[in-house]
């Protein structure tokens, strides 16, 4: 059996079917969770979930699990930029 490699790798139609359906159980749950009230971890269980649900994208519909490893630097660079301007506005809210 042939190693997944950028040229022979074919994702079965069940996989995308598997990752949709996780997709919309995570949008129901996050829906759900809005309704209780978490204190304090609220923000957090969003997040967690917005990054379960943007790494399936990522990894699965984008094909970035099987391509090039320089892309995933480029999202490495991307992913460090954001928490950056996330930490900028953290700083700026909360030492005003």
């Amino acid at each position: 059996m042939e190693a997944h490699t950028e040229s022979n790798h074919q994702t079965g139609y069940s996989t995308y079917i598997v990752v949709w359906l996780t997709l919309v159980g995570l949008t129901i749950l996050t829906v759900s969770s809005s309704s209780f009230e978490l204190g304090a971890i609220t923000l957090a269980v969003a997040m967690l979930i917005a990054v379960i649900k943007s790494s399936l994208v990522v990894n699965i519909f984008m094909h970035i699990k099987f391509d090039n490893k320089i892309f995933l630097v480029f999202i490495g660079v991307a992913v460090m930029i954001l928490l950056v301007c996330f930490l900028f506005t953290a700083v700026d809210v909360f030492f005003r």
